[in-house]
Formats: structure tokens, C-alpha cells, sequence
């Protein structure tokens, strides 16, 4: 069974460098990358592809973790190129072992747009990856339209990586309790979750899937909280004026994926609220990395069939980004 995990992250040294020298670019989480994580979000080579083998994942969609470059202005167009490149190189030595997804200079809202063009239709990356705001502008902000335009024309994926909350939410709900604990709260520990989470809210809310219908988002960690609230989301029907029901767009815009949180009982809830089909796999390397095979582990003791088993392995991911998108309105058998 070939195991393809979709969020798998990497740290080149001169996006660490300008994170680290320009003002206001290190959104606090550039702590959060130290000792034996800083070791393999910078290795791209045999370290990563042992770390891989040990745990049983046979394809890692690279990407940068977070915060991306979104708090570097106009100085992230032609680091976002140069990523890019590099990733594509890294990929061109292990076309069997790795693939990419894009990064993005968003806060340059056309330059983002034919970044994200280029790298998919001249680098071969798979998709996109986003960090939520850029500064106080949230995805639902006219800044991120063309992007969501040019993924939508290529069919293309985009996932929504979890940024940490603005300081005016962080001083008001994630401290009091010393550095160090007010930042895992206000990132792991629960505010990266909820700061993705209501980035999707947004956009639906917004209408960009009303405009964009067949555009596909992915959130990890099994969605960001939202899937665990669908029962009052949905209640947004009586004042969304939007053209579809809130599930809808759930279960025809939406893609998720684990993160490392190997949870049968979380699994459970993901394929009801978004169908089988729509069940990717990551391991959130190396921030969630657990020795013992235990990726494949996860899925090769799931109770279900074996088809479902391959579907959340790689067959989605290949689905997905073949870009023939499956309907959760008629795809959503399960055999859990």
C-alpha cells in the first residue's frame, strides 16, 4: 500500500534568514523550530528519506511551514520563486519520493497569482499552500482572489496551514500563563486551529466558492475544529445568502487531512461530515514525526475495508491532484 502524506515541511535556510532580519517577518513561531526540528525542516535528503522509511511513508508533499511569506512584503516574490525552484529540484532528484506544493507571496496579490501558475504549469508542483492572514486581511479579503482564481482555472489544490492569531486575540485569549505555554496555547495548543478554521468559515461565507465552485481547500488536523461544529455552522443558512447550504461547500470544496492526529474516532467524524472519498493522509513532519512505523500503522489497523484504506493512503491525493475532483454528493459510501 503506498503511503502519500500531503503535508510534510520544510525550512530552507534563507527563508530562516529573512524571517530572522526583517521586521515584523518572525510572527513568534520561528521559536517553535529549534533543535532536532530545525535538523529536518532544513534536510531534504537521505536523513528525510530514512525518517520516511521508518515510518512507512513512501511520498512526502513538501512544503513551508509556517508562516510562509506572508509577513514579507514585496521581498517575498522572488523568495517564493526561488523556493519554488529549489523545491522542484528537490523533487526532479526523488520524482518516486517527494512532490510540492507551491508557496505563495501573498501579500503581492498578482504576483502570488502567476506564482502559483508558474510553479504549477512549469515546476510540476501539486497545488498551493496558504497561511491564512496576511497581516489584519483574512482569506475572505479581495488579496487572495486571484490566487483562489488561478487554482480554481488549474484544478488545483490549495491548502490552508494554520497561522498563529493576530496580538490582539492572543493578548486577549492565549495569555497570562508565561512565554513559553502562552505560545504553544496560542499555536498547537489550540490558536492555530481555530485561526484555520475560521479562515475556511470566511471564505464560505464570502461567496468564493460561489464564484469559484469547483476550487478545492484542504485544512489539516482533521479540519480545524470545523467538522466537530457542523450542527451550528450550518445554522449560517438563515443569514448567509449564499447559493448552496453551508454542508455543501463542506462536502464539495473540502478536503481533509490528519496532520499526525491518528484518531479512528476523529476519522470517523471526518467521513461523515466530507465522504471517503475526501480523506487525505499527512504526518504534519517533523512536528507530529513518532517512530514505528506508526503512519502506516494508523491505516493498515483501521477498521474498514481495503478500499477505503487505499483511498485514504494515496488514491484521494492522486484523484485530487490529477485534477478530476470527486462529488461528495455521490461518492460519500464508506464502509466504516
Amino acid at each position: 500500500m503506498k503511503m502519500i502524506a500531503i503535508e510534510e515541511h520544510v525550512l530552507p535556510n534563507d527563508v530562516k534568514s529573512a524571517w530572522s532580519t526583517t521586521l515584523g517577518a518572525d510572527d513568534g513561531t520561528l521559536a517553535l523550530n529549534r533543535g532536532v526540528i530545525e535538523e529536518r525542516l532544513a534536510d531534504l535528503g537521505e536523513k528525510r528519506l530514512a525518517l520516511m522509511d521508518e515510518t512507512g511513508v513512501d511520498v512526502q508533499v513538501l512544503s513551508l511551514t509556517t508562516p510562509g511569506l506572508n509577513n514579507l512584503g514585496d521581498h517575498g516574490v522572488d523568495l517564493a520563486r526561488r523556493t519554488n525552484d529549489m523545491l522542484a529540484e528537490v523533487v526532479a532528484t526523488h520524482p518516486s519520493r517527494f512532490q510540492a506544493l507551491s508557496v505563495l507571496p501573498s501579500a503581492d496579490a498578482d504576483a502570488a497569482a502567476r506564482e502559483l501558475q508558474r510553479s504549477v504549469e512549469n515546476l510540476g508542483c501539486k497545488g498551493g499552500i496558504l497561511y491564512g492572514r496576511v497581516g489584519e486581511k483574512g482569506m475572505d479579503h479581495p488579496i487572495f482572489g486571484p490566487t483562489f482564481a488561478v487554482a480554481a482555472e488549474l484544478g488545483v489544490p490549495l491548502l490552508i496551514h494554520p497561522q498563529i492569531p493576530q496580538s490582539s486575540v492572543r493578548e486577549a485569549y492565549y495569555s497570562g500563563f508565561g512565554a513559553p505555554v502562552d505560545l504553544a496555547l496560542s499555536t498547537f495548543g489550540l490558536g492555530w486551529h481555530y485561526e484555520a478554521g475560521m479562515q475556511f468559515v470566511r471564505i464560505v461565507l464570502a461567496g468564493v466558492f460561489d464564484r469559484h465552485p469547483n476550487l478545492q481547500v484542504i485544512l489539516g488536523h482533521w479540519g480545524e475544529l470545523v467538522i466537530f461544529y457542523l450542527e451550528r455552522l450550518v445554522m449560517l443558512d438563515r443569514v448567509s445568502g449564499l447559493k448552496h447550504p453551508f454542508i455543501h461547500y463542506v462536502r464539495n470544496n473540502l478536503y481533509l487531512t490528519p496532520s499526525g492526529m491518528y484518531n479512528e474516532a476523529y476519522l470517523r467524524q471526518a467521513v461523515d461530515a466530507v465522504g471517503a472519498d475526501r480523506i487525505l493522509f499527512s504526518t504534519d513532519y517533523p512536528y507530529q514525526y513518532r517512530a514505528g512505523h506508526e503512519a502506516r500503522t494508523f491505516i493498515e489497523k483501521l477498521a474498514c475495508g481495503a478500499e477505503d484504506k487505499l483511498k485514504f493512503a494515496h488514491r484521494n491525493w492522486e484523484f485530487l491532484t490529477q485534477r478530476d475532483i470527486p462529488s461528495a454528493d455521490n461518492t460519500n459510501a464508506s464502509s466504516f
